[in-house]
């Protein structure tokens, strides 16, 4: 005699049921995976932002201290895939009367570096201030 009774049948939906808490199972480390991924990404973005800031904040610096402050564009490359720009130019069109040898120029330094994320391919960070200056000798 042979059972095909509700053991049978019992062992039927046992497979079915090992079955689907293994696929419920694979979805749930599926999502960790990508979320792990995307906390990566994010904390990859935000060491190159820092580095970033921080090598326009020494571009920043140099403004005054080995650079001079008057009109100027300049730019060059400052390792690890990173190209900066600074921008001096006056922020007054006419000279002050209150300070008739001195300008305000409104300087400008931009951190750039490539990134495919982004529809540019490129991110950026600028930063602005302002510094006072010799008005340069006119004609």
């Amino acid at each position: 005699m042979t059972a095909t009774g509700p053991t049978g049948r019992q062992d039927g939906f046992t497979l079915i049921e090992v079955l689907v808490a293994f696929v419920i199972a694979m979805l749930a480390l599926g999502v960790a995976y990508r979320g792990m991924l995307d906390g990566i990404a994010a904390t990859q973005l935000s060491n190159r932002m820092q580095e970033a800031v921080s090598r326009a904040q020494s571009h920043l610096a140099a403004v005054g201290h080995g650079m001079q402050i008057g009109p100027l564009e300049q730019d060059g490359d400052d390792g690890s895939d990173f190209h900066w720009h600074v921008r001096i130019a006056p922020e007054q069109a006419t000279p002050s009367s209150a300070a008739p040898g001195l300008v305000l120029y409104q300087v400008q330094v931009t951190e750039s570096w490539p990134d495919p994320a982004t529809e540019s391919g490129q991110r950026s960070v600028m930063l602005r201030t302002r510094r006072l200056g010799i008005r340069a000798p006119g004609p």
